[in-house]
Protein backbone atom coordinates (compact mmCIF):
# COMPACT_ATOMS: atom_id res chain seq x y z
CA UNK A 1 0.00 0.00 0.00
CA UNK A 2 0.99 3.37 -0.78
CA UNK A 3 0.76 6.06 1.65
CA UNK A 4 1.62 9.12 -0.24
CA UNK A 5 -0.77 11.13 -2.64
CA UNK A 6 0.21 12.12 -6.13
CA UNK A 7 0.05 15.68 -7.46
CA UNK A 8 -3.30 15.09 -9.00
CA UNK A 9 -4.99 13.84 -5.97
CA UNK A 10 -3.54 16.49 -4.14
CA UNK A 11 -5.48 19.31 -6.46
CA UNK A 12 -8.46 16.91 -6.57
CA UNK A 13 -8.81 17.40 -2.51
CA UNK A 14 -7.83 21.04 -2.76
CA UNK A 15 -10.80 21.71 -5.27
CA UNK A 16 -13.34 19.95 -2.97
CA UNK A 17 -12.14 21.70 -0.06
CA UNK A 18 -12.31 24.90 -2.11
CA UNK A 19 -15.77 24.05 -3.32
CA UNK A 20 -17.15 23.06 -0.31
CA UNK A 21 -15.32 26.68 2.02
CA UNK A 22 -17.71 28.24 -0.84
CA UNK A 23 -21.00 26.32 0.07
CA UNK A 24 -20.21 26.72 3.74
CA UNK A 25 -19.46 30.88 3.23
CA UNK A 26 -22.56 31.12 1.02
CA UNK A 27 -24.89 29.44 3.66
CA UNK A 28 -25.80 26.36 2.06
CA UNK A 29 -25.30 24.26 4.88
CA UNK A 30 -24.12 24.22 8.24
CA UNK A 31 -20.85 22.12 9.53
CA UNK A 32 -22.03 19.70 12.30
CA UNK A 33 -21.84 16.45 13.80
CA UNK A 34 -24.04 13.54 11.44
CA UNK A 35 -25.02 16.79 9.18
CA UNK A 36 -24.52 14.73 6.20
CA UNK A 37 -26.91 11.49 7.39
CA UNK A 38 -29.52 13.93 8.13
CA UNK A 39 -29.23 16.58 5.32
CA UNK A 40 -31.08 15.33 1.91
CA UNK A 41 -29.78 17.99 -1.04
CA UNK A 42 -30.75 17.13 -4.51
CA UNK A 43 -29.17 20.44 -5.88
CA UNK A 44 -26.06 20.00 -3.75
CA UNK A 45 -25.77 16.86 -5.22
CA UNK A 46 -26.67 17.56 -8.64
CA UNK A 47 -23.25 20.76 -8.06
CA UNK A 48 -20.96 17.35 -6.99
CA UNK A 49 -22.61 15.14 -10.09
CA UNK A 50 -21.65 18.16 -12.33
CA UNK A 51 -17.99 18.04 -10.91
CA UNK A 52 -17.81 14.19 -11.78
CA UNK A 53 -17.94 12.96 -8.17
CA UNK A 54 -20.66 10.75 -7.98
CA UNK A 55 -20.55 7.19 -10.26
CA UNK A 56 -16.66 7.81 -9.81
CA UNK A 57 -15.36 4.26 -10.22
CA UNK A 58 -17.56 3.07 -12.35
CA UNK A 59 -16.82 2.35 -15.95
CA UNK A 60 -17.22 4.87 -18.64
CA UNK A 61 -19.32 3.20 -20.47
CA UNK A 62 -22.19 3.02 -17.65
CA UNK A 63 -21.19 7.12 -17.25
CA UNK A 64 -19.24 6.75 -14.79
CA UNK A 65 -15.54 8.71 -14.63
CA UNK A 66 -13.57 5.18 -14.25
CA UNK A 67 -11.25 7.26 -11.29
CA UNK A 68 -9.56 5.02 -8.18
CA UNK A 69 -10.93 4.49 -5.33
CA UNK A 70 -8.32 5.96 -2.94
CA UNK A 71 -9.81 9.58 -5.73
CA UNK A 72 -13.33 8.30 -4.25
CA UNK A 73 -12.10 8.54 -0.73
CA UNK A 74 -10.26 11.90 -1.24
CA UNK A 75 -13.87 13.57 -2.14
CA UNK A 76 -15.20 11.38 0.55
CA UNK A 77 -13.10 12.34 3.19
CA UNK A 78 -13.55 16.41 2.89
CA UNK A 79 -17.20 16.21 2.51
CA UNK A 80 -17.12 14.49 6.06
CA UNK A 81 -15.34 16.63 7.15
CA UNK A 82 -17.46 19.26 6.63
CA UNK A 83 -20.89 17.41 7.25
CA UNK A 84 -21.95 17.83 3.31
CA UNK A 85 -25.48 17.49 2.27
CA UNK A 86 -24.50 14.08 0.21
CA UNK A 87 -27.89 12.35 1.21
CA UNK A 88 -29.63 12.61 -1.89
CA UNK A 89 -27.58 10.52 -3.85
CA UNK A 90 -24.84 8.99 -1.10
CA UNK A 91 -26.30 5.77 -1.13
CA UNK A 92 -27.33 4.94 -4.36
CA UNK A 93 -23.55 6.23 -5.25
CA UNK A 94 -21.38 3.70 -2.45
CA UNK A 95 -23.75 1.08 -2.72
CA UNK A 96 -26.37 0.85 -5.26
CA UNK A 97 -24.68 1.66 -8.37
CA UNK A 98 -22.04 -0.69 -8.06
CA UNK A 99 -24.70 -3.82 -7.41
CA UNK A 100 -26.56 -3.02 -10.40
CA UNK A 101 -23.18 -2.85 -12.73
CA UNK A 102 -22.32 -6.51 -11.15
CA UNK A 103 -25.41 -7.81 -11.28
CA UNK A 104 -27.86 -5.86 -13.26
CA UNK A 105 -28.59 -6.29 -16.75
CA UNK A 106 -28.17 -3.75 -19.80
CA UNK A 107 -31.46 -2.58 -19.51
CA UNK A 108 -31.13 -1.80 -15.46
CA UNK A 109 -27.54 -0.37 -16.24
CA UNK A 110 -28.96 2.00 -18.78
CA UNK A 111 -32.16 3.08 -17.11
CA UNK A 112 -30.88 3.22 -13.63
CA UNK A 113 -27.07 4.24 -13.82
CA UNK A 114 -26.82 7.84 -15.23
CA UNK A 115 -30.09 9.05 -13.00
CA UNK A 116 -28.24 7.88 -10.25
CA UNK A 117 -24.62 9.52 -11.55
CA UNK A 118 -26.60 12.77 -12.65
CA UNK A 119 -28.21 12.68 -9.35
CA UNK A 120 -32.19 12.45 -10.47
CA UNK A 121 -33.16 9.95 -8.17
CA UNK A 122 -32.53 9.37 -4.68
CA UNK A 123 -32.59 5.23 -3.63
CA UNK A 124 -32.65 3.90 -0.23
CA UNK A 125 -31.54 0.57 1.11
CA UNK A 126 -34.39 -1.97 2.33
CA UNK A 127 -32.91 -4.89 4.15
CA UNK A 128 -33.32 -5.06 8.29
CA UNK A 129 -36.63 -5.98 9.36
CA UNK A 130 -38.43 -6.50 12.85
CA UNK A 131 -36.74 -9.89 13.14
CA UNK A 132 -34.06 -9.73 10.60
CA UNK A 133 -31.46 -7.38 11.17
CA UNK A 134 -28.06 -9.14 11.78
CA UNK A 135 -29.27 -12.42 10.48
CA UNK A 136 -30.79 -11.16 7.02
CA UNK A 137 -31.30 -14.37 5.47
CA UNK A 138 -33.96 -14.69 8.24
CA UNK A 139 -36.35 -11.95 6.00
CA UNK A 140 -40.17 -12.32 5.30
CA UNK A 141 -41.30 -10.06 3.22
CA UNK A 142 -42.12 -12.14 0.06
CA UNK A 143 -42.16 -11.51 -3.45
CA UNK A 144 -44.76 -14.03 -5.19
CA UNK A 145 -44.97 -14.11 -8.81
CA UNK A 146 -48.14 -13.29 -10.60
CA UNK A 147 -47.87 -13.33 -14.08
CA UNK A 148 -45.89 -10.06 -15.19
CA UNK A 149 -45.28 -9.01 -11.53
CA UNK A 150 -44.36 -10.18 -8.26
CA UNK A 151 -46.10 -9.01 -5.30
CA UNK A 152 -44.57 -8.20 -2.40
CA UNK A 153 -45.95 -7.98 1.30
CA UNK A 154 -44.12 -7.32 4.41
CA UNK A 155 -42.19 -4.65 6.52
CA UNK A 156 -38.62 -3.30 6.62
CA UNK A 157 -37.29 -1.13 9.43
CA UNK A 158 -34.63 1.24 9.98
CA UNK A 159 -34.66 2.27 6.61
CA UNK A 160 -32.33 5.81 6.16
CA UNK A 161 -34.12 8.26 4.19
CA UNK A 162 -37.20 6.18 3.28
CA UNK A 163 -39.55 9.03 3.65
CA UNK A 164 -37.84 11.18 1.02
CA UNK A 165 -36.57 8.52 -2.03
CA UNK A 166 -37.66 7.86 -5.14
CA UNK A 167 -36.91 4.20 -4.98
CA UNK A 168 -35.55 1.48 -2.18
CA UNK A 169 -33.42 -1.36 -2.78
CA UNK A 170 -35.74 -4.62 -1.65
CA UNK A 171 -34.24 -7.83 -0.25
CA UNK A 172 -37.03 -10.48 -0.33
CA UNK A 173 -37.68 -13.74 -0.07
CA UNK A 174 -39.08 -15.50 -3.14
CA UNK A 175 -38.89 -18.95 -2.59
CA UNK A 176 -40.87 -20.42 0.49
CA UNK A 177 -39.63 -23.85 0.64
CA UNK A 178 -35.60 -23.61 -0.56
CA UNK A 179 -33.16 -23.30 2.49
CA UNK A 180 -32.90 -19.84 3.65
CA UNK A 181 -29.49 -18.58 2.10
CA UNK A 182 -31.05 -20.15 -1.44
CA UNK A 183 -34.45 -18.12 -1.69
CA UNK A 184 -33.82 -14.59 -1.45
CA UNK A 185 -33.67 -12.16 -4.36
CA UNK A 186 -33.12 -8.23 -4.62
CA UNK A 187 -35.57 -6.07 -6.27
CA UNK A 188 -35.49 -1.92 -6.87
CA UNK A 189 -39.04 -0.61 -6.66
CA UNK A 190 -40.49 2.91 -7.59
CA UNK A 191 -41.69 3.88 -3.88
CA UNK A 192 -44.56 5.19 -5.93
CA UNK A 193 -45.90 2.21 -6.08
CA UNK A 194 -49.42 1.86 -4.58
CA UNK A 195 -49.14 -0.48 -1.50
CA UNK A 196 -46.55 1.37 -0.11
CA UNK A 197 -46.51 3.07 3.69
CA UNK A 198 -43.61 4.98 5.58
CA UNK A 199 -43.77 5.19 9.00
CA UNK A 200 -41.06 7.91 10.16
CA UNK A 201 -39.09 6.46 13.39
CA UNK A 202 -37.53 9.20 15.81
CA UNK A 203 -34.13 8.62 17.06
CA UNK A 204 -33.01 9.56 20.54
CA UNK A 205 -31.83 12.29 19.45
CA UNK A 206 -35.47 13.80 17.98
CA UNK A 207 -34.29 13.05 14.05
CA UNK A 208 -36.42 11.68 11.50
CA UNK A 209 -33.83 10.01 9.66
CA UNK A 210 -34.93 6.32 9.82
CA UNK A 211 -38.38 4.56 8.90
CA UNK A 212 -40.44 1.99 8.92
CA UNK A 213 -41.48 0.94 5.09
CA UNK A 214 -44.77 -1.64 5.13
CA UNK A 215 -45.87 -3.86 1.78
CA UNK A 216 -49.02 -4.53 1.05
CA UNK A 217 -49.75 -6.24 -2.36
CA UNK A 218 -47.35 -4.29 -4.15
CA UNK A 219 -47.06 -5.30 -8.08
CA UNK A 220 -43.35 -4.74 -9.44
CA UNK A 221 -42.54 -5.36 -12.69
CA UNK A 222 -40.28 -8.73 -13.10
CA UNK A 223 -37.83 -6.52 -14.89
CA UNK A 224 -37.43 -5.16 -11.42
CA UNK A 225 -35.68 -8.51 -9.98
CA UNK A 226 -31.96 -7.90 -9.93
CA UNK A 227 -29.77 -10.57 -10.58
CA UNK A 228 -30.95 -14.11 -10.96
CA UNK A 229 -33.61 -15.11 -8.53
CA UNK A 230 -32.74 -16.96 -5.45
CA UNK A 231 -29.60 -15.59 -5.54
CA UNK A 232 -29.94 -12.68 -3.62
CA UNK A 233 -27.93 -13.79 -0.71
CA UNK A 234 -24.83 -14.15 -2.49
CA UNK A 235 -25.00 -10.80 -4.34
CA UNK A 236 -25.90 -9.07 -0.87
CA UNK A 237 -22.10 -11.04 0.44
CA UNK A 238 -20.53 -8.72 -2.67
CA UNK A 239 -22.41 -5.48 -1.78
CA UNK A 240 -22.03 -5.40 2.24
CA UNK A 241 -18.21 -4.71 2.34
CA UNK A 242 -19.03 -1.32 0.12
CA UNK A 243 -21.03 -0.24 3.35
CA UNK A 244 -18.65 -1.29 5.84
CA UNK A 245 -15.32 0.52 5.07
CA UNK A 246 -16.02 3.71 3.69
CA UNK A 247 -14.81 7.01 5.94
CA UNK A 248 -18.50 7.71 6.95
CA UNK A 249 -18.25 4.73 9.32
CA UNK A 250 -15.17 7.15 10.97
CA UNK A 251 -15.82 10.85 10.04
CA UNK A 252 -19.70 10.39 11.08
CA UNK A 253 -19.28 13.00 14.08
CA UNK A 254 -16.15 14.55 12.95
CA UNK A 255 -16.68 18.09 13.51
CA UNK A 256 -17.45 17.79 17.47
CA UNK A 257 -13.11 16.08 17.72
CA UNK A 258 -11.90 19.33 15.92
CA UNK A 259 -14.41 21.66 17.78
CA UNK A 260 -13.83 19.86 21.44
CA UNK A 261 -9.91 20.27 20.30
CA UNK A 262 -10.35 23.97 19.95
CA UNK A 263 -12.59 24.43 23.09
CA UNK A 264 -10.36 22.92 25.57
CA UNK A 265 -7.45 25.41 24.09
CA UNK A 266 -9.71 28.41 24.88
CA UNK A 267 -11.64 27.36 27.93
CA UNK A 268 -10.45 27.72 31.53
CA UNK A 269 -11.56 25.58 34.56
CA UNK A 270 -10.76 26.83 38.11
CA UNK A 271 -8.11 29.25 36.62
CA UNK A 272 -6.06 26.96 34.93
CA UNK A 273 -6.60 26.35 31.15
CA UNK A 274 -8.12 22.81 29.95
CA UNK A 275 -5.44 22.10 27.50
CA UNK A 276 -3.26 21.93 30.47
CA UNK A 277 -5.23 18.92 32.22
CA UNK A 278 -3.33 15.70 31.98
CA UNK A 279 -6.53 14.46 31.90
CA UNK A 280 -8.08 15.77 29.22
CA UNK A 281 -4.76 15.87 27.02
CA UNK A 282 -4.57 12.38 27.94
CA UNK A 283 -8.08 11.60 25.72
CA UNK A 284 -7.22 13.56 23.22
CA UNK A 285 -4.25 12.39 22.07
CA UNK A 286 -5.60 8.74 22.76
CA UNK A 287 -8.75 9.74 20.12
CA UNK A 288 -6.02 11.50 17.44
CA UNK A 289 -4.06 8.03 17.39
CA UNK A 290 -7.20 6.33 16.75
CA UNK A 291 -8.88 8.43 14.32
CA UNK A 292 -5.46 8.38 12.23
CA UNK A 293 -5.49 4.41 13.00
CA UNK A 294 -9.26 4.19 11.24
CA UNK A 295 -8.18 6.75 8.36
CA UNK A 296 -5.39 4.36 7.33
CA UNK A 297 -7.49 1.63 7.54
CA UNK A 298 -10.27 3.25 5.48
CA UNK A 299 -7.66 3.59 2.25
CA UNK A 300 -6.56 0.27 2.92
CA UNK A 301 -10.00 -0.65 2.13
CA UNK A 302 -9.79 1.65 -0.63
CA UNK A 303 -6.71 1.22 -1.69
CA UNK A 304 -7.63 -2.84 -1.80
CA UNK A 305 -10.83 -2.27 -4.24
CA UNK A 306 -8.40 -0.19 -6.39
CA UNK A 307 -6.55 -3.62 -6.80
CA UNK A 308 -9.27 -4.96 -8.04
CA UNK A 309 -10.25 -7.61 -4.42
CA UNK A 310 -12.87 -7.67 -2.13
CA UNK A 311 -11.82 -6.63 1.25
CA UNK A 312 -14.22 -8.82 3.21
CA UNK A 313 -12.72 -9.41 6.59
CA UNK A 314 -11.00 -5.72 6.01
CA UNK A 315 -14.13 -4.17 5.34
CA UNK A 316 -15.56 -5.66 8.44
CA UNK A 317 -12.37 -4.90 10.47
CA UNK A 318 -12.40 -1.17 9.59
CA UNK A 319 -16.06 -0.71 10.23
CA UNK A 320 -15.20 -2.58 13.76
CA UNK A 321 -12.75 -0.12 14.73
CA UNK A 322 -13.91 2.99 13.09
CA UNK A 323 -17.86 2.97 14.90
CA UNK A 324 -15.61 2.46 18.37
CA UNK A 325 -13.86 5.51 17.99
CA UNK A 326 -16.79 7.30 17.19
CA UNK A 327 -18.36 6.38 20.24
CA UNK A 328 -15.23 6.63 22.19
CA UNK A 329 -15.26 10.10 20.72
CA UNK A 330 -18.61 11.14 21.77
CA UNK A 331 -18.09 9.51 25.17
CA UNK A 332 -14.68 11.67 25.91
CA UNK A 333 -16.55 14.92 24.75
CA UNK A 334 -19.65 14.23 27.41
CA UNK A 335 -16.68 13.71 30.28
CA UNK A 336 -14.63 16.76 29.40
CA UNK A 337 -17.43 19.21 29.36
CA UNK A 338 -18.85 17.65 32.37
CA UNK A 339 -22.84 18.47 33.44
CA UNK A 340 -22.44 21.38 30.27
CA UNK A 341 -21.91 18.38 27.87
CA UNK A 342 -25.10 16.90 28.34
CA UNK A 343 -26.96 20.61 27.08
CA UNK A 344 -28.78 19.94 23.75
CA UNK A 345 -28.45 22.31 20.47
CA UNK A 346 -30.43 25.24 21.57
CA UNK A 347 -29.39 26.05 24.81
CA UNK A 348 -27.78 29.22 25.05
CA UNK A 349 -25.58 27.27 27.81
CA UNK A 350 -24.14 24.20 26.05
CA UNK A 351 -21.17 24.35 24.39
CA UNK A 352 -20.32 24.26 20.60
CA UNK A 353 -24.07 23.80 20.72
CA UNK A 354 -24.63 21.02 22.42
CA UNK A 355 -22.91 18.83 19.61
CA UNK A 356 -21.74 16.54 22.36
CA UNK A 357 -25.11 15.55 23.83
CA UNK A 358 -26.47 15.55 20.42
CA UNK A 359 -23.22 12.77 19.16
CA UNK A 360 -23.59 10.82 21.70
CA UNK A 361 -27.13 10.26 21.77
CA UNK A 362 -26.39 9.12 17.75
CA UNK A 363 -23.32 7.63 18.51
CA UNK A 364 -25.37 4.02 20.31
CA UNK A 365 -26.39 3.46 16.58
CA UNK A 366 -23.04 3.47 14.94
CA UNK A 367 -21.86 -0.06 16.10
CA UNK A 368 -25.05 -1.62 14.89
CA UNK A 369 -25.90 -0.05 11.75
CA UNK A 370 -24.55 -1.67 8.60
CA UNK A 371 -23.16 -4.86 10.75
CA UNK A 372 -23.09 -4.85 14.63
CA UNK A 373 -19.96 -5.04 16.44
CA UNK A 374 -20.64 -8.82 17.34
CA UNK A 375 -21.09 -9.92 13.57
CA UNK A 376 -17.85 -7.73 12.56
CA UNK A 377 -15.83 -9.37 15.51
CA UNK A 378 -16.76 -12.87 14.15
CA UNK A 379 -16.19 -12.09 10.38
CA UNK A 380 -12.77 -10.84 11.47
CA UNK A 381 -11.70 -14.36 13.65
CA UNK A 382 -13.02 -16.41 10.74
CA UNK A 383 -12.16 -15.30 7.28
CA UNK A 384 -9.15 -12.95 9.12
CA UNK A 385 -7.56 -15.12 11.14
CA UNK A 386 -8.82 -18.35 9.92
CA UNK A 387 -10.67 -19.42 13.46
CA UNK A 388 -13.33 -22.24 13.29
CA UNK A 389 -17.02 -21.14 13.29
CA UNK A 390 -18.42 -20.92 16.90
CA UNK A 391 -20.98 -23.22 18.00
CA UNK A 392 -24.16 -21.54 19.55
Amino acid sequence: MDFSFTKEQERLRQEVRDFLETKVRDGEFQVKSNGWVESHSQKFSKDMSRRGWIGMTWPKEYGGHDRSYIDRAIVMEEMLTYQAPIGFHFLADRQVGPAIIHFGNDEQKKTYLPKIINADISIAIGLSEPNAGSDLVSVKTTAVEQGDFYVINGQKVWTTGGHRVDYIWLLVRTDLNAPKHKALSEFIVDMKTPGITVRPIINMAGVHSFNEIFFEDVKVPKENLVGPKNRGFYQLMAQVDYERAGLERLMQNYPLFKNLVEYVKKEKRNGNPLSKDPFIRNKLAELEVEYQVGRLFCYQVAWTLSQGRIPNYEAALCKAFCTQFEQRLSDAATSVLGLYGQLMPGSKYAPMDGDAADSYLWSVSYTIQGGTLEVLKNIVATRGLGLPVAKS
